[in-house]
């Protein structure tokens, strides 16, 4: 689908008009995510917000993570965003229902902060004919077991096997432009090989973190034809589709000019040129402080 949106170089954000659906990662993985809602929505208006200087979140504690992340949902507020997502699988494992439970009702319950596991999750169900579901996702994402509660709750009555791996590797390989490298093959095909080891029964993969759509095709060089790979981008878009139909209040309070800004915690240039692999396009950013 064809999208047409405007890049903005300056922005009161004091401005009550400009209330964009704030988008949030630790790095770059994020606009892979924002990438499908351009698509999606491309008449509403986006901040993103990748803070790049204190990426990877991946092995970072639950508090730290917590910490970084608040601080991201607090500035994207404070820049008008009546919604913000959060991008990031290790964000949305370690802060989300935090910043939901008890710091959301502070700030300002009539905001929103949503999150990329719950809708991969939902949408499992479309896939797996037998309940045995591999999970691929940064240590911390793991270690959260985000994914296998979230689908003890979703399963429906259904008898879910969930069976993750830490991929430590995968998110420097995509981020150093290792992609196709011979390094790159090797980790991706030890990490598959070790999932599948442990469970022979699996039919369905969750790609648990956002940088891994890149490596899709090499993904595919190690997975049999008969598992499904479920991408997180497309599936959390339409689900966010879905959340402002459910929701005309919030749908509402979003501005739509079909703009797009950008901010980056680290160099400016380093950002935009890296930021243009992940989302397919030249982009323009600006540099912003999270404390």
């Amino acid at each position: 689908m064809a999208f047409f949106f405007t890049f903005i170089e300056t922005q009161n954000s004091m401005d009550t008009s400009f209330q964009p659906i704030g988008v949030f990662d630790s790095g770059y993985g994020g606009l892979t995510i924002l990438k499908e809602f351009l698509n999606d929505l491309p008449g509403y208006d986006f901040i993103y917000l990748g803070d790049n200087a204190r990426a990877p979140y991946g092995s970072r504690s639950f508090e730290v993570v917590y910490e970084y992340t608040l601080q991201a949902v607090k500035k994207l507020f404070e820049m008008g965003c009546p919604l913000v997502i959060l991008a990031c699988n290790t964000a949305s494992a370690k802060a989300l229902r935090s910043i939901q439970q008890h710091d959301l009702p502070l700030m300002d319950p009539s905001k929103r902060v949503l999150g990329v596991i719950r809708p991969a999750v939902e949408s499992i169900g479309e896939y797996t004919s037998n309940g045995h579901i591999g999970i691929l996702g940064t240590v911390g994402t793991v270690l959260s077991d985000s994914y296998p509660i979230e689908l003890g709750k979703f399963a429906g009555g259904k008898v879910v096997q969930t069976t993750q791996e830490a991929c430590p590797i995968w998110v420097p390989l995509v981020e150093n432009n290792e992609i196709d490298s011979p390094g790159t093959e090797y980790f991706v095909a030890k990490n598959i090989r070790n999932l599948l080891a442990a469970d022979p029964e699996i039919d369905s993969i969750i790609l648990g973190c956002t940088h891994y759509p890149l490596l899709l095709p090499v993904i595919r060089k190690f997975v049999p034809e008969n598992i499904h790979i479920l991408e997180q981008g497309k599936v959390v878009s339409s689900k966010l589709v879905e959340y402002l139909v459910r929701h005309p209040e919030m749908d509402d309070k979003c501005s739509k000019s079909g703009s797009v800004k950008y901010y980056t915690t680290e160099n400016v240039e380093t950002f935009e040129k890296n930021a243009s692999t992940f989302i397919g396009r030249e982009i323009k950013g600006e540099k912003i402080v999270l404390k």
